[in-house]
């Protein structure tokens, strides 16, 4: 029986100290981060240097740089800088079903783009999402494409560049080309499209109107000036990654800042820096050799993070014209729109965007049958019910077995307290006496854990992929819980709203939470009480301590434990009935 507590206690204990983790360690950690993009904020960006690559394995060693981008030399508000930029004329509208923004004419940048699907708030005339800015704001984030001469000499686009449009607009149905004339033979076009979701395609050509040959090398790059809030969720990744030669990268802002570079050659692939819900990508032409980087760089107190990639050198021969074509993707991490992106643009792994963790086998199944609940049924929150009561039926007939098991252990515990009593003062014997019981009673203590030490993964699993999909965001369930990936807003000290005041986040407790929390105690309940006084003690506070650590979790995934408690309830309930266990 020991060894079955202990095993318990062991589980319950590593789940406590994930938790207390999160909540001791990573909550205190985001809060500083959160602080020091305040303190980026407030700050003026004088200029951002160009990042210098070094030796590029394979190229010409080259005196140039990737092009990165000078700021402007004062920061401003995002919305006051490109309203001021589209009335000089220079920018071209950029409108799909799923994006509004624009392109900058000077440098030829991808780096205005709100996402006209989703909102800061549940309510769906608050702000779209703001994913690009352009430099010269607090939070630059852009996109952009060109070329790296091996002859410094030759005159090429930078981000100071003002390009020729060939249209006001840029739609899914009307592509924007921009041109450019280097005044020495050289003529620059670049030609971006756009599809109705997020998915960006550039073009690029040059035409060698000389009499010398030219040679060149194509690059992409993504940058992001200051260091952004976080989840700070340890299960969940948010920075930098990419997909090199089929085997996902995921590199922290931390450990890039440390680093200071990291570069890798691949065929195929992808690169780019990765939010909670929102993705930043380049996609290289799949079918050729790139070098991709990691790049960190300082001024003042702003970090700046990019993403680059670097294609191999071409020739252009006087009179000939090459072209060279890049992907960008600038949007939601929708799974059903990754993964379809993959299949028609043969994009290696792009779903692995998604962080779907460890048992990746068993979180992509789970996140299409909840998505096909949610379709069915057209309420998010009942899908994740759905799920379970699935998920519970396979488990069905193990759990069963870890239920019988705990249940004959219960009906055992007055005959177990009569060896206590007796051989309390010798361990050795009541030990002995112990196992001599669970033999004539046909009872193992440890068979009831195997069963629920099989489900972990599963239980683990399914709690990732309620915690990553984007599905989950600002969708509704009933009554008060209005955005399942946000925590219950109610809170207890407060009862419930009735009285009129805002407690701290440290005294917000929902009532959701509480829920979870009474059917945790009554699960706990209806289970054999452990022998030791020290772990009764212990497993009585547990529901306590996992009530207030789980009252900031998103509310989707406190309805999912507090549901799947109760199913594990009422089928214990059932058998310890049928087995003339005593409730």
């Amino acid at each position: 029986m020991n060894d079955q507590r202990n095993l318990i206690l062991a589980i319950a204990l590593s789940i406590a100290i994930l938790l207390g983790f999160q909540y001791f360690y990573e909550k205190p950690r985001m809060e500083q981060q959160k602080q020091l993009a305040a303190q980026q904020a407030a700050q003026a960006e004088l200029s951002v240097p160009k990042p210098v690559p070094g030796a590029i394995p394979g190229s010409p060693a080259l005196p140039g740089q990737i092009p990165g981008a000078a700021t402007d030399a004062a920061v401003k508000d995002r919305a006051t800088l490109v309203a001021e930029q589209v009335a000089a004329g220079g920018r071209v509208k950029i409108d799909t079903p799923s994006l509004h923004g624009s392109v900058n004419l000077t440098g030829g940048r991808i780096d205005d783009l709100t996402l006209a699907t989703y909102h800061e708030t549940p309510d769906p005339k608050s702000a779209e999402i703001v994913l690009l800015a352009p430099a010269g704001t607090a939070q630059a984030y852009y996109a952009e494409f060109g070329w790296v001469p091996e002859d410094r000499a030759v005159a090429i686009p930078t981000d100071k560049t003002v390009w020729t449009a060939s249209a006001t607009i840029l739609t899914p149905a009307q592509p924007l080309t921009l041109t450019w004339n280097n005044g020495q033979g050289l003529v620059f076009t670049r030609k971006v499209a756009v599809d109705n979701d997020f998915m960006f395609t550039v073009t690029q050509t040059v035409t060698n109107t000389g009499t010398t040959p030219v040679r060149l090398m194509p690059y992409s790059l993504v940058s992001r000036s200051g260091t952004p809030q976080t989840s700070g969720y340890y299960i969940l990744h948010e920075g930098p990654l990419g997909v090199f030669d089929g085997k996902l990268s995921e590199k922290s802002y931390e450990d890039l800042r440390k680093k200071g570079k990291e570069e890798v050659s691949t065929t195929g692939g992808w690169i780019g820096i990765t939010d909670k819900y929102w993705l930043v990508s380049l996609v290289p032409d799949q079918k050729e050799k790139v070098t991709a980087r990691y790049l960190h760089s300082t001024v003042g107190v702003t970090d700046r993070y990019q993403t680059d990639t670097l294609g191999a050198v071409v020739e252009v021969a006087p009179g000939a014209t090459v072209e060279q074509t890049g992907r960008l993707f600038a949007g939601a991490k929708q799974v059903k729109l990754l993964d379809a992106y993959a299949d028609k643009l043969g994009i290696t792994n792009f779903d692995l965007a998604i962080d779907f963790g460890w048992f990746y086998f068993l979180t992509k199944p789970f996140f299409y049958a909840l998505d096909f609940f949610a379709h069915v049924i057209g309420n998010f929150g009942i899908a994740i019910l759905m799920l379970t009561i699935c998920v519970k039926a396979v488990f069905f007939p193990l759990a069963n077995k870890s239920y019988q098991a705990m249940s004959k252990m219960k009906g055992l515990q007055p005959k177990m307290q009569e060896l206590r009593e007796k051989f309390g003062d010798d361990q050795a014997r009541m030990n002995q006496e112990l196992m001599a019981l669970y033999k004539r009673e046909k009872v193992s203590p440890v068979s009831g854990c195997l069963p629920i030490l099989i489900q972990i993964p599963v239980f683990f699993a399914l709690y990732k992929v309620l915690f990553v999909t984007i599905e989950m965001r600002h969708a509704p369930f009933f009554g008060w819980i209005h955005d399942l990936s946000s925590p219950d807003p109610t809170t207890l000290f407060n009862l419930f709203g009735l009285i009129p005041w805002d407690p701290p986040a440290m005294l917000h407790l929902g009532l959701w939470p509480i829920i979870m929390g009474v059917t945790m105690w009554l699960q706990q309940k209806m289970n054999p009480a452990p022998p030791d006084p020290v772990q009764q003690k212990v497993f009585q506070f547990l529901p306590i301590v996992f009530t207030f650590m789980l009252a900031s979790f998103p509310a989707g995934l406190v309805i999912y434990w507090a549901w799947n408690n109760l199913l594990s309830v009422a089928q214990q309930w059932m058998i310890m009935r049928r087995m003339g266990v005593k409730v």
